[in-house]
């Protein structure tokens, strides 16, 4: 989720396109959430472990 993030920020920055921009951040920022949730041994969605 993260690494599709950034494809999309990329993407939308080189482009222009306002709303690739806008996913990008949002998916980037809530893949690194549960990355952190994951890691430090809470658990996501029921599962002890996030990647």
């Amino acid at each position: 989720m993260i690494v599709l993030g950034v494809i999309l920020l990329v993407v939308g920055f080189v482009t222009g396109i306002s709303i690739l921009w806008t996913i990008g951040i949002i998916l980037a920022v809530v893949g690194a959430i549960l990355w952190l949730l994951g890691s430090t041994g809470h658990a996501v969605a029921g599962h002890r472990h996030y990647w």
